[in-house]
């Protein structure tokens, strides 16, 4: 019996010195008495707190951030009185007051009437695996971004427009307010590169671009670039008038940068042609026959010999 008892106790030793070896830290929880009754030495190492510091299920929960501790102890609880098998990721407490990303893996022990007799669990540094999980949320954020932005001038692109404008025609005739639009095209563009170069027509949209976002005040105001030499400015809340001063401000500023373009028929620097449109959206209508229709105003502001603003098609 004596050989018995000290080949068991030798087996003991051996799991013990097996557990205590690795990266995970075990750990197990008497459920009468919610006390620990082992935790891994390994945890002073990983936290600072000493394996005698835990004492009770408190003990675990206080170490816990505060953001976290909510719901990472009501739901450990909730399951382990149900009976299920469960993981569990939040930040604990270290000793020197930082925090590290913790899984804890924990199984419930049964006793033979069914009822909780104790948890037994590992718990497991995760911090490398967050900092990782959070810089691919990082880069995807900014893949997003660069999808929606235009790689020459650096503002919005085209699918970006389509999105906003989509947004803000439901926004404004959810709430019945005005949604203007100015459609922005260089004027002789093509006797710009054909004169310049396109290496200076590209720095020309630049500029342009730049230039334009100065007439960009308010936060929900937004420019893009709609295609080639074409921008497009959506100005919620906006109505015809204050469009037009917006319209207005474009031609200025675009003619204090004078950009010099000794090509065009509208002058000897660079100039626009502006078509604008205001409108409160209603019921069956679209907002692509509003797009349509400040595009078409555009072109009346080239026939009309350019760098002006058409907001109406008399």
């Amino acid at each position: 019996m004596t050989e018995v008892v000290e080949k068991l106790h030798e087996e003991s030793m051996v799991y013990k010195t097996l557990l205590e070896s690795t990266k995970a830290i075990p750990w197990r929880i008497q459920w009468d008495s919610l006390s620990f009754s082992y935790i891994g030495p390994q945890i002073e190492e990983l936290l600072g707190w000493a394996p005698e510091s835990w004492g009770s299920v408190q003990d675990w929960a206080d170490r816990i951030h505060p953001e976290d501790r909510d719901w990472a102890v009501n739901f450990c609880v909730a399951q382990s009185k149900a009976g299920v098998d469960h993981e569990a990721d939040y930040r604990a407490l270290c000793k020197d007051g930082n925090y590290v990303w913790i899984r804890d893996v924990v199984h419930v022990v049964r006793k033979d009437d069914g009822s909780v007799d104790a948890l037994v669990g590992f718990m497991f540094d995760i911090s490398e695996r967050k900092r990782t999980e959070q810089r691919l949320v990082e880069l995807q954020r900014e893949l997003e971004a660069l999808s929606f932005k235009d790689g020459l001038t650096g503002i919005a692109n085209r699918r970006r427009f389509d999105a906003v404008f989509e947004e803000e025609w439901d926004n404004a005739r959810r709430n019945g307010r005005p949604l203007s639009m100015l459609m922005l095209d260089i004027d002789y563009f093509k006797q710009y590169n054909d004169h310049y170069g396109h290496v200076q027509g590209d720095y020309c949209l630049k500029v342009v671009a730049k230039t334009l976002e100065k007439a960009v005040r308010r936060p929900h105001d937004f420019l893009a670039r709609f295609g080639g030499e074409e921008f497009v400015l959506v100005m919620p809340d906006t109505d015809a008038g204050t469009a037009m001063q917006i319209a207005e401000r474009c031609h200025e500023l675009i003619r204090t940068e004078w950009i010099p373009h000794e090509r065009s028929m509208a002058g000897m620097a660079l100039t626009l042609s502006v078509g604008a449109g205001t409108v409160v959206p209603m019921a069956g209508d679209e907002r692509q026959a509003f797009l349509e229709l400040v595009d078409r105003r555009l072109y009346s502001a080239k026939v009309r010999g350019r760098n002006t603003t058409v907001s109406g098609e008399h």
